[in-house]
């Protein structure tokens, strides 16, 4: 897995240009003399310490830590808070990369005090991602001595590159060794690409509400708000947003046309099929498929929408308003315990299809939550497989005969996916598996792959990592 030097400007790793004048809305007089003006990068470096402080320090999540800085940071402009965004991400996404080319790059990098190591950090991972070396010493602050070892980086890279793979690639790839160990089973030669797809920044995807119109209209919709966006290649209901922007603030939004979710989870959500009979989401959340279900069944029927967490599910209603669905019942469960079953006894044997998008290692994500793959221990990962398997268990007795058991994950790992649906089929031999091409139709099916389970990833079709399977139960 030889990767090349990532110290110089790429096309791939450049800024993108901004929509032509045309394309976005009208700016007011004071909104535009801000959008000229260049980054106070003063103010930019300051709330990158601090967020990414938060993270890396404090062991805060990354998406809570910056919203936490960002809203003590009013006087940012909007150009300076993505950059801020952009920035920590980036660096989060490369950050055992970056700690191995800095502790051969600086020959003090160990000693420095945590501010001053995250400065260099911020710096190195900026020219990781294609920029001049002149421009980061320039805006970053920096020692004499800690732009010396900037310049060193490529030989450090250079150092990288010449390790045995065994070495190289977890450094390269920016994962804990024992992920590392699982990419390269999992991927074979294709791990390389795999881990560098997860390091990418991820695109914004929206689902059309089709309870309201289809994707063409949405489209339509959007570009009279301004904003620009393309098809997604898989969903039929997704566009990817190429004008960037805060979602929460358009028209199309509020107004409930719009909902935020990724291609991949749209693929898992159109696995459900769901008629408009009795449906159950069973970790439910905050109802992003939730949503997507109801308008399948076109707000008929029965859609039952269960968690753990009622806080979440308190954000499932106000986005249910929002989007003028109106049957869906919003449950609340215990976690464990006796109390579990007899909340679910109403429903045994009674629903026509079952969803199970199980809480997960989150492998899939990475894109999205970068601090993630540093928080994941294979503890963990054993808890989050003997979850996996409990639910699975619990939720398919409600199952009516003849009806499905949609399991699904946002991980790449066999062990939650495949080796789940394993353990599950040897036990119930009133399961068998329908492959995912006869639910996504032939030409669908064609570019998500072969197989008899739904299996994408970042490298492989552009989308989050995620995994489904369907289980029909004998009539």
């Amino acid at each position: 897995m030889a990767q090349k030097s990532r110290f110089r400007p790429t096309a791939r790793h450049s800024a993108k240009k901004s929509p032509a004048p045309s394309k976005r809305k009208k700016l007011t007089a004071a909104e535009k003399e801000r959008s000229t003006r260049p980054l106070r990068e003063d103010l930019v470096l300051q709330a990158c310490l601090e967020a990414y402080a938060l993270v890396r320090h404090e062991g805060r999540l990354s998406d809570r830590a910056l919203d936490f800085t960002l809203r003590r940071k009013a006087n940012l402009y909007s150009s300076e808070r993505r950059a801020v965004a952009e920035r920590v991400y980036a660096l989060l996404r490369r950050q055992r990369t970056v700690d191995f080319l800095l502790s051969r790059a600086h020959p003090r990098f160990e000693t420095l005090d945590a501010s001053r190591q995250d400065v260099l950090r911020l710096a190195a991972s900026r020219m990781l991602h294609g920029e001049l070396l002149g421009d980061v010493v320039r805006t970053s602050s920096l020692a004499s001595s800690d732009a010396s070892a900037l310049s060193a980086l490529p030989q450090a890279a250079a150092a990288l590159e010449a390790l045995p793979e065994k070495k190289r690639f977890p450094i390269a790839a920016s994962l804990p060794d024992f992920l590392a160990e699982k990419f390269l089973a999992l991927y074979g030669k294709d791990a390389a690409r795999a881990a560098e797809a997860m390091n990418e920044r991820a695109p914004l995807t929206i689902r059309a509400n089709l309870l309201k119109e289809d994707r063409d209209a949405l489209a339509k919709r959007l570009g009279a708000e301004q904003v620009e966006v393309k098809p997604t290649p898989l969903s039929p209901m997704g566009l990817h947003l190429e004008t960037r922007l805060n979602v929460f603030s358009l028209t199309s939004f509020r107004e409930g046309f719009v909902e935020i979710q990724d291609e991949g989870s749209q693929l898992l959500g159109m696995l459900v099929d769901a008629p408009p009979t009795r449906v159950v989401d069973a970790c439910a959340g905050a109802g992003g498929k939730t949503l997507q279900l109801a308008a399948q069944m076109k707000n008929r029927g029965d859609l039952h929408a269960m968690d753990i967490d009622e806080r979440r599910l308190d954000d499932l209603k106000k986005r249910a308003r929002r989007a003028g669905v109106h049957n869906v019942r919003a449950q609340h469960i215990p976690a464990e315990g006796a109390e579990v079953d007899a909340a679910l006894e109403p429903l045994v044997g009674k629903a026509d299809r079952v969803l199970v998008d199980a809480p997960c290692s989150g492998t899939g994500t990475f894109r999205r939550k970068p601090d993630a793959r540093y928080r994941l221990t294979p503890e963990e990962l054993e808890h989050h497989v003997a979850r996996q398997k409990l639910l699975l268990e619990r939720f398919s007795r409600m199952v009516k005969p003849g009806g499905r058991l949609i399991y699904g994950t946002c991980s790449v790992l066999r062990e939650e996916n495949e080796a789940v649906i394993e353990d599950f089929l040897s036990r119930h031999p009133e399961y068998t598996v329908r492959p995912v091409a006869e639910l996504l139709g032939a030409e669908l099916a064609a570019k998500v792959g072969p197989g008899p389970f739904l299996r994408i990833a970042p490298h492989t079709h552009g989308t989050d990592g995620f995994f489904g399977a369907v289980l029909v139960r004998a009539k």
